[in-house]
């Protein structure tokens, strides 16, 4: 496995080792251990969480706060989808930024969001097959998120607004400078 640092720090790309012949491939996706000396942190994953979506699709974007605040490993199965996180960690050196990774299950990528991030995605294919790991159980009273909109992120999500669907819990989320003053 290869990893690609992002210009965020605490965000990388992983890229599998396939093994191709004639009857297809074979990776290994997770390894507790190689990921810990590859990436040099000590994550330990307790939630597996898989979604699935048509074309357009935006979800996000969401985080959990507080003790409840989670690092993800995320990858596609099936599709592609553009997959953002937005650096809300305070006192951080490029708060407020955001990195856009690409994933599909053609390139195999997968993308480590740490905590402290906030985390979306838009569907680029017909459907496709989100798959993450969380660092931390998903807990209702402590998730939140911030606007995909938002001017101040400037987040350019490939698709045009007509193109997306967005839910209305989605569409209702604050503006990133309402929540996090600067």
């Amino acid at each position: 496995m290869k990893k690609i640092e992002t210009d965020i720090e605490g965000c990388f790309i992983l890229e599998p080792t396939l093994f191709n012949d004639e009857r297809g491939y074979f990776f290994e996706s997770f390894n507790e251990d190689h990921f810990h000396s590859l990436t040099n942190t000590e994550i330990h994953f307790v939630q597996d969480n898989q979604s699935f979506s048509k074309f357009g699709v935006l979800r996000g974007l969401h985080a959990q706060s507080g003790t409840h605040a989670q690092a993800k490993l995320v990858r596609v199965l099936q599709g592609e989808v553009l997959d953002v996180a937005v650096d809300a960690r305070k006192g951080s050196s490029t708060f407020g930024q955001h990195v856009a990774v690409r994933l599909s299950a053609e390139n195999q990528r997968q993308f480590f969001v740490p905590r402290g991030f906030l985390h979306g995605f838009v569907v680029l294919s017909e459907t496709a097959e989100f798959f993450y790991k969380c660092d931390n159980y998903y807990n209702k009273e402590s998730e939140g998120g911030i606007s995909y909109d938002d001017e101040t992120l400037n987040i350019d999500w490939l698709l045009n607004k007509d193109q997306l669907c967005v839910s209305e819990k989605d569409l209702i989320l604050p503006k990133f400078n309402d929540v996090f003053q600067k």
